[in-house]
């Protein structure tokens, strides 16, 4: 539990730095958000990996929810289109990442039961 709860705060810390670097075009100041939300991000990712989860399921979790996240908080913060192709090509990314996770778990079963 507190691998996926490390995951979740990594894919919300780089949702958070890469809206400001949207706002940062206006407010310079952001840039400092900016930094640190990425290398927040990689820390927290780096702790994921350490406690365990494969590096194809956290990096695939982590990039289909950042973007997802990215994409409707940019719609919703800075008018940004978001539309049916984009939640439906969205929900492809996640489904794709879930099918890894998925095998990945059928994986480590099978070495398992060895």
């Amino acid at each position: 539990m507190r691998t996926w709860l490390l995951l979740l705060a990594a894919i919300a810390v780089e949702v958070t730095a890469s809206l400001s670097l949207k706002g940062a075009l206006d407010h310079r100041g952001l840039y400092a958000v900016v930094v640190a939300g990425y290398g927040s991000s990689f820390a927290l990712l780096g702790l994921v990996l350490r406690a365990g989860m494969p590096l194809g399921v956290a990096y695939g979790i982590w990039g289909a929810l950042g973007v997802a996240g990215t994409a409707v908080s940019s719609s919703l913060l800075f008018g940004e289109p978001l539309t049916g192709l984009m939640v439906v090509g969205m929900g492809l990314v996640v489904a794709g990442v879930l099918l890894v996770e998925i095998g990945s778990q059928l994986a480590r079963r099978t070495t398992e039961v060895r």
